[in-house]
This record gives C-alpha cells, sequence and structure tokens, in this order.
C-alpha cells in the first residue's frame, strides 16, 4: 500500500524520494528505517554532556564512520522583538569545556544582527543560540542549546593565524551579508565584482604583510550550552532521545541533570 494518495499536480515534491511503491501511481514508498543502534542511559556519561558529545564526535570522526564532516553544524538564532529565526551551516572549529567556537563576522552578518542587536538599537540583541549536528550514516543527531559569547581577541587571532592566507584576506574584504549590486555596465557582472574590488584592495593593503592581524569585526563566538539532547536513531520511529540540562545544585555550583525523552 502507497504511503500517500496518487499525486496531484500541485505537488512539486512528494517525500521520501527515491524509488516509487509498484503500481500505476507512482507515488513514493515508505521512508528508511533506523535500525544500526540503540541508546541507553548506561551508554551515556552519567554527569557531562561535553564528555559525551566528545565521544560521539571521536566516533564520527572515524574513517570507516562515512561522516564526510563531522564538525558541520546548524547554527539558528533569532531577532528581537520579532522573533524570526534564521539557520545557517557552519563549521564547528573548538570545543572545551566552557562550549562550541564559530568563527565569523561580527559587524554586519545576520547572526551578530540576532545576538547582539543592531549599532542603532533598532533591535536588541538575543544571546540564545544553538546547534544541530547530524551525522546520517551512524543515525544520530545532537541539539545543543545555550546563551552565545565573543571569545577574547587573542583567541581569535590564535586560530586566524592557522588559516590560509586567502581566508584571512576574505575575511577583512567582505562586508557579510551586505547586499552587492552591479557598478557600471560590465555585461554578465551580478555584484560580484564588487566583492574582487574589495579583496584586490585588500591585498594591496596588505601585501609583503605575513602576520595579517584578526580583524576588529572578525573573531570567535562561543555557544556557552545549558542544553544538549542525543539522539538515536530508532525502528518505527521510536526514536532514542536524552537531554542534559544545567541546573544549580545545593552547593551553589552547575551540575547536568540527564533524563530520556519520549520519541
Amino acid at each position: 500500500m502507497a504511503l500517500y494518495p496518487p499525486q496531484d499536480s500541485s505537488k512539486l515534491i512528494f517525500a521520501p524520494t527515491g524509488t516509487p511503491s509498484p503500481g500505476p501511481t507512482g507515488t513514493p514508498g515508505q521512508a528508511g528505517q533506523f535500525l544500526k543502534a540503540a541508546l541507553r542511559r548506561a551508554d551515556l556519561d552519567p554527569s557531562n554532556p561535553i564528555v559525551q558529545f566528545h565521544t560521539w564526535f571521536r566516533e564520527a570522526s572515524q574513517p570507516d564512520s562515512g561522516v564526510a564532516h563531522p564538525e558541520t553544524c546548524t547554527l539558528s538564532t533569532a531577532q528581537l522583538p520579532s522573533g524570526r529565526v534564521s539557520a545557517r551551516v557552519v563549521y564547528m572549529k573548538e570545543l572545551d569545556e566552557q562550549g562550541f567556537v564559530i568563527y565569523s563576522n561580527f559587524a554586519t552578518s545576520g547572526k551578530a544582527r540576532d545576538l547582539f542587536g543592531t549599532p542603532d538599537g533598532s533591535s536588541s540583541g538575543n544571546p540564545w543560540a544553538s546547534l544541530v549536528f547530524w551525522w546520517e550514516p551512524l543515525e544520530r543527531q545532537i541539539r545543543v542549546e545555550g546563551r552565545a559569547v565573543r571569545i577574547p581577541a587573542a583567541e581569535s587571532q590564535a586560530y586566524f593565524e592557522t588559516r590560509a592566507r586567502g581566508s584571512r584576506i576574505g575575511a577583512w574584504s567582505s562586508r557579510q551579508s551586505a547586499v552587492l549590486r552591479p557598478e557600471g555596465e560590465v555585461e554578465g557582472d551580478d555584484g560580484r565584482a564588487v566583492l574582487d574590488g574589495w579583496v584586490k584592495e585588500t591585498e594591496a593593503k596588505f601585501e609583503g604583510v605575513e602576520q595579517i592581524p584578526v580583524p576588529e569585526f572578525w573573531g570567535g563566538l562561543r555557544i556557552v550550552p545549558e542544553r544538549f539532547e542525543f539522539w538515536q536513531g530508532r525502528q518505527s520511529r521510536l526514536h532514542d532521545r536524552f537531554v542534559y540540562e544545567r541546573v544549580t545544585g545545593e552547593d551553589g555550583g552547575d551540575k547536568w541533570t540527564l533524563e530520556r525523552l519520549s520519541p
């Protein structure tokens, strides 16, 4: 029996994609099942989700895991006062006991607007953000929620120096998320020429300079986690989900609770 009724002309996509079910309708078949593993409380670190994340990340980083880029994640932010949410794929670059670090432009980007507000004060900052890691070959997902803070400039400089020279030039050149419009009558130009011009200006500025300083508007952002969810796909969509929540203990220090969630 087909999962969906016959398609009509208003449907552009019917999911799941892949081989249609038999029959004249050609409707899609049922979605694949998650069958690779199970997750129990005993499999998790009882008190430290950072340790647990590192364990799963190490497994995802193995050559035979099938995960090409385990550091890839989706960063979501929400603008105030509208509450409008934005999401984009980024690279996690560092992880320590304080949290997850990514690097970006914090002068003109959408994430800067959402997290820190606008310079004119028309929008206040909302420091809450989330990260989602999806490792399909392992049928695993990790969700992280927390507050975002800028890391010290010295730490940003240390990372900046590991980047290829072209990437350092690019960080100085790009006014991230600014609209690029054609200038002049160059045939076929859709605004890219403006960016190329900024790059040439930066190359001239740093010609012969090996130690390019990190721009003051560019640097690291740390997501300090308050909540983790570890998700393992299971058959019939009855997934295993465990959530860690940061709470204040009786001694005034932070600790983590761990609970199983219904799928």
